[in-house]
């Protein structure tokens, strides 16, 4: 069966159109009598908690299940779709949040590696290939794309998925989650890119936790909450907090924890002196972190704010520099060398360095130190594991069914707050957690800021890395700059504004920015 190229709808237009639409996965009812409806040109964002329904109804309208009630009606056509190369041919892309790429091929071949069976060719012109790539790629985020894709971080991963969906002829773009893992200069050069297609009279639907994004780019929006939609609304017609309490069911109050500052005398945990890695990657990084603070490192994709946490935990080879936990200098040759200091690591690839997505609560828990609830012989003793788990589960509200639940069962904020309990079990003195709340929504991101903050009142350290910078302002006490692998400046107080962490992180008027290494309160 053959479908007609696809074209951009007149303006205004509706491409597509679902009604009552009802989906069960066994006994468990996901979707309940779901409305919804997209028009040419506008960029229509979807919001909800995890478990809402947000990716069963995406993954209806790419093909990927059917519904079990209702209608899906597409240009104007009602249809019954039987898969995504379906969904594709009818001028359908979506790119997934969980990134779906080949490791060992190149990044041009990646975005590519539909292009040929939906033109009917076979065969690549390799040059061809990588000019169409370079192009594509200069919209969002110039990168070598000859580099195998296994090569490259998880921002960039990210944006070669963007790129991926851009090569396809779509009239409806499904975007969920695009800027998780990105910072804010590859976020604004995406928009323009939305605001480019919006133009062409493409219809965009927008999933995101991050309420300044859907206020910044979205015309309409609807919210689902277990299963069921609550309210569409034009963007101009709600404001943020609105939609954050129908998002919950409640009013979430203040969204970020009172910052009581940092106590005077606060002893210092950990000082880093003159760190450089072994790749070049970050070189003369000084600062301090005090007992109770939370630090944040903000900065640009690739300046080095992961590599920073990851040379201080051991997880890269430190080339020069002395790191100081407590008054003495540590001997940190590879991971387990940092937890026996009292170092902890959070990546911020969740399901692949995070959480043992196969295994149960429990398992996961109790990963990275067994010997705390093994029983005669050295066996794991399977009732104290689940135990320690509950106890875990209570501290960090986590919604679970039992510690016997598979971690892959749980929605994306309570995955992570797994991870962070795996990471509290050695007892850490100083915690690094990087991108904590990436594709967390935003009644859970409020839980993980209290339990970050709670973590600073018990008298550990704690350095978040994120790029949001509503986050990093909202939760830290200060926050330093990466840029190129330095420390580019340091704010606190009333200059913990977006505007100056971007001048010091792109180095545009930033006083004082270039040559800064070591920074200290």
């Amino acid at each position: 069966m053959t479908h007609p190229e696809p074209v951009a709808g007149a303006q205004g237009e509706t491409v597509l159109k679902l009604s009552g639409i009802t989906k069960s996965f066994g006994p468990v009812r996901v979707l309940t009598g779901v409305d919804f409806d997209l028009k040419a040109g506008e960029v229509h964002a979807l919001a909800g908690e995890n478990g809402a329904g947000k990716s069963t109804l995406m993954n209806i309208i790419d093909g990927i299940h059917r519904p079990d009630g209702g209608q899906v009606e597409l240009f104007g056509e009602a249809v019954h779709l039987s898969g995504p190369a379906e969904a594709q041919a009818r001028g359908i892309g979506f790119v997934h949040q969980e990134i779906a790429l080949c490791p060992d091929i190149s990044i041009a071949e990646n975005i590519f590696m539909a292009a040929p069976h939906a033109r009917g060719r076979w065969f690549l012109n390799r040059r061809e290939l990588r000019r169409k790539a370079e192009a594509v790629l200069g919209l969002l985020h110039p990168m070598p794309v000859d580099t195998p894709v296994g090569q490259i971080g998880i921002s960039a991963q990210q944006l070669v998925e963007i790129a991926k969906a851009l090569t396809l002829d779509c009239r409806i773009l499904i975007l969920d989650e695009p800027t998780a893992a990105l910072t804010e200069a590859e976020t604004r050069r995406l928009f323009d890119v939305i605001r480019t297609l919006k133009a062409r009279g493409i219809a965009i639907i927008y999933i995101s936790h991050r309420m300044a994004e859907i206020f910044e780019i979205c015309d309409r929006i609807t919210v689902l909450r277990d299963g069921r939609k609550v309210v569409t609304k034009a963007i101009a017609d709600t404001t943020p907090e609105e939609v954050a309490e129908r998002m919950v069911g409640r009013e979430l109050g203040d969204l970020y924890p009172e910052k009581p500052g940092v106590p005077a005398g606060a002893p210092v945990l950990l000082q880093v002196e003159g760190l450089a890695d072994a790749d070049d990657h970050i070189a003369e990084i000084g600062f301090d972190l005090k007992a109770g603070e939370i630090l944040g490192l903000a900065g640009l994709m690739g300046a080095g704010r992961s590599e920073i946490a990851q040379t201080v935990c051991g997880l890269r080879h430190r080339a020069a520099g002395r790191v100081v936990v407590e008054g003495h200098e540590a001997r940190i040759p590879d991971y387990r060398g940092a937890t026996k200091q009292g170092l902890a690591y959070l990546s911020e690839d969740r399901k692949g360095a995070g959480v043992f997505l196969d295994m149960s609560i429990a398992a996961n828990v109790s990963a990275q130190d067994p010997g705390r609830v093994a029983g005669r012989l050295g066996m794991i003793d399977g009732r104290a594991e689940a135990a320690q788990a509950a106890e875990f589960g209570r501290r960090m509200s986590l919604r679970m069914a039992g510690p016997g639940q598979k971690v892959s069962e749980l929605s994306g904020g309570n995955q992570q707050k797994v991870a962070i309990a795996k990471l509290l079990l050695t007892g850490p003195r100083i915690v690094f957690l990087d991108e904590p709340t990436r594709g967390v929504d935003v009644g859970a991101k409020s839980e993980i800021y209290q339990i970050l903050r709670g973590l600073a009142a018990e008298g550990r350290g704690v350095v978040v890395i994120s790029s949001e910078l509503p986050e990093l302002i909202g939760l830290a006490d200060r926050i330093l700059v990466i840029r190129e692998g330095r420390i580019a400046g340091e704010v606190a107080g009333p200059e913990m504004t977006e505007e100056h962490i971007i001048r010091l992180a792109s180095g545009v008027g930033a006083p004082g920015a270039a040559g800064e290494g070591s920074l200290r309160p």
